[in-house]
């Protein structure tokens, strides 16, 4: 039961990130979208299927899940907003050396695993 609340939490958390991604050009729409129906699918089949069907958001996770891709806008947010924050975090936050690294290295890893995805055409969606 605590393991169903936690993913219903963070699902609804990542759609609320993912809603203010669609307003605000700032943050990435379709990772939290994705975020939000992998913890729905793991604790409420009802918000995952209500999360697919809906037609503002559905079309964001059927177009990733059927292999067409993410919008090539929405892979340049997340990768700038991935290195701004990072980087951020490790000139001024973060005081140990092997730290930055390793964030450096966590940075390189889902930069590289955000640009492999195939980019959605624009005649997909």
């Amino acid at each position: 039961m605590m393991k169903k609340a936690f993913f219903v939490s963070c699902g609804s958390l990542s759609l609320g990130l993912g809603i203010i991604g669609i307003i605000l050009p700032l943050l990435p729409t379709t990772p939290f979208l994705l975020l939000s129906a992998a913890c729905y699918a793991k604790s409420s089949e009802r918000l995952y299927h209500w999360l697919l069907e809906n037609k503002y958001f559905g079309s964001y996770i059927k177009n990733y899940r059927a292999g067409k891709g993410i919008p090539l806008k929405v892979k340049i947010t997340a990768v700038s907003v991935l290195w701004l924050s990072l980087s951020f975090t490790i000139v001024f936050v973060v005081p140990l050396v092997a730290v930055k690294i390793l964030l450096a290295l966590i940075g390189a890893f889902f930069t590289g695993f955000i640009l492999k995805q195939k980019t959605l055409q624009k005649h997909a969606v």
